[in-house]
């Protein structure tokens, strides 16, 4: 039984073809590596639409000739979708199936489309989806650490000033936290990672689904000593951070010295909130402590 025809079975059932595809926009996930990750839904989904939107055609253009899949394409990325969404809204009004994939996993995530659903749900246009891969979830469940609750920031901004602000702004959030980041800045974003979070637990996940697949795991500290010395990383790389608290409770020297470090360089105030959420203490607490070093190191 070849793809298209497991396509066309149904809980153990004789094939059958998919029902017709409804107008609307139909946002599809691809494979983020492997190209048989793909789902038979999606399959169907693509092959059935009236146009496939997609991040860069090109990229697109080698699963559809994996899967037989010809359909009209248009780019809509970051770059195109001033001109592409025009298209793509006339289309969804004149009762189009129009589908949307970006070039690797679910679309929308940290990838161009929200605009897109915007005008179809504002146009009154139906809006449904068939999921599938996404390398969040994926980097999440290999990592290790607490997944009831994560917090997704997408990629880590590329100027330090600015990444080391989005770092401390996740730094106290009750949740594992998850960043996408480009092989040439991993060495020097886990360098402020372990810097602002502390030893937290932490994995990098990299070439999920492909032939190269590595996930290492490790307090951020040793994964930053690893990459610096193994700065010539490939692939799309996944950060996943240990919530607040996991590395456990600092003793007393351990705690003073972060207090110090953080205060030679910001207030009392914001030097006790970074520390407080690097280990996950209460603010009030750490602040009090915060105040007394201030007052010894003064008198």
């Amino acid at each position: 039984m070849d793809v298209e025809e497991q396509s066309q079975a149904s809980d153990g059932q004789a094939p059958r073809k998919p029902p017709p595809l409804a107008p609307g926009l139909h946002i599809v996930a691809t494979p983020i590596g492997n190209l048989r990750d793909i789902t038979f839904r999606a399959i169907d989904v693509l092959r059935s639409a009236d146009l496939i939107a997609c991040e860069d055609t090109r990229v697109f253009a080698k699963l559809a000739s994996h899967y037989g899949i010809s359909v009209p394409t248009v780019a809509y990325s970051d770059a195109t979708q001033d001109i592409a969404e025009p298209r793509i809204v006339r289309a969804l009004a004149a009762g189009k199936r129009v589908a949307l994939v970006s070039d690797a996993g679910m679309p929308l995530i940290s990838d161009p489309g929200y605009r897109l659903v915007q005008a179809a749900l504002a146009g009154g246009h139906l809006v449904t989806s068939a999921p599938g891969p996404s390398a969040v979830p994926m980097a999440l469940a290999l990592s290790g650490l607490p997944t009831d609750r994560f917090y997704f920031g997408g990629f880590l901004p590329a100027r330090e000033g600015d990444r080391r602000r989005a770092i401390g702004a996740a730094a106290g959030m009750p949740a594992t936290l998850v960043f996408f980041e480009a092989p040439h800045r991993l060495p020097e974003s886990l360098v402020d990672l372990a810097d602002l979070l502390g030893p937290r637990p932490a994995a990098v996940a990299r070439e999920l689904t492909k032939l190269f697949e590595e996930v290492r795991r490790a307090p951020l500290a040793e994964l930053a000593a690893h990459y610096a010395a193994h700065p010539d990383v490939k692939g799309e790389i996944v950060i996943v951070i240990a919530p607040p608290g996991e590395e456990g409770a600092p003793d007393g020297a351990v705690l003073d010295g972060a207090l110090r470090t953080a205060m030679a360089g910001a207030s009392v105030k914001d030097a006790a909130s970074e520390v407080a959420a690097r280990f996950g203490l209460k603010r009030r607490d750490v602040y009090a402590r915060a105040l007394e070093l201030k007052r010894e190191a003064s008198s």
